[in-house]
């Protein structure tokens, strides 16, 4: 099974960025899609950024214009530019992989805390 540790987290003032890393223990070459999550405090978990096996990205709402999903395979390692950070952008961020087979998995988080 696939482990993955998120780096990268902090606290941040508004309109700072921050570059978060998710290593996996395991090639993600053969990964379906990697993704980056947030949660905040009494809100759903929401996708932030995804890129697919081929290499096609996608952003959610709140990410666009702003935040970059960008991989090294060579490091096995998916990362997260966060730009013009503002307060709601706090959360507690997760990276996932997709597999084969319908499978998942989830690293532990890295938390960003964007102050006023």
């Amino acid at each position: 099974q696939v482990q993955l540790v998120e780096s990268g987290g902090g606290v941040v003032q508004a309109g700072g960025s921050l570059r978060l890393s998710c290593v996996a223990s395991r090639s993600i070459s053969g990964a379906r899609s990697m993704a980056w999550y947030r949660q905040a405090p009494g809100n759903q978990r929401e996708m932030v950024a995804s890129i697919s096996g081929g290499g096609s990205t996608n952003y959610g709402d709140a990410a666009k214009g702003r935040f970059t999903i960008s991989r090294d395979n060579a490091k096995d390692t998916v990362y997260l530019q966060m730009n013009s950070l503002k307060p709601e952008d706090t959360a507690m961020y997760y990276c996932n992989l997709r597999g084969n087979f319908g499978i998942e998995y989830w690293g532990k988080g890295t938390l960003v805390t964007v102050s006023s």
